[in-house]
């Protein structure tokens, strides 16, 4: 029997990866077709793992300061709500949320939500 998906250990080894700048780690945890959002735009940010691994190459992981630090999260089935606090991005620390939705195979939509 194949054991239920864990959409909270999707975000979490996401997490864990983003935090270790570990790109291969980050990305294996979306699916191929993964859609990204900023919530309130109607046009996705991000479509397919391939844009969505070059645009944190390019544009977190090379951050030396970087890392998030989750400050709570709560599970929806196949959904998980992060709220988190980003470092190293900006002088200040950014307050923000990421909503996943899973599937068996991983995160397939994420959409990102700024407190600015």
């Amino acid at each position: 029997m194949t054991p239920p998906p864990d959409p909270a250990g999707f975000a979490q080894r996401q997490l864990d990866a983003y935090n270790d700048r570990d790109i291969d780690r980050f990305i294996a945890e979306y699916t191929d077709d993964v859609v990204a959002w900023r919530l309130g735009v109607a046009e996705p940010f991000l479509v397919g793992k391939a844009a969505f691994a070059d645009h944190y190459r390019r544009n977190r992981f090379q951050l030396a300061d970087l890392r998030a630090e989750l400050v709570q999260r709560m599970v929806f089935g196949n959904k998980v709500i992060d709220q988190e606090r980003v470092f190293g991005v900006q002088p200040q620390p950014m307050e923000v949320a990421a909503i996943y939705e899973t599937t068996p195979r991983g995160i397939c939509q994420v959409w990102f939500v700024s407190g600015e």
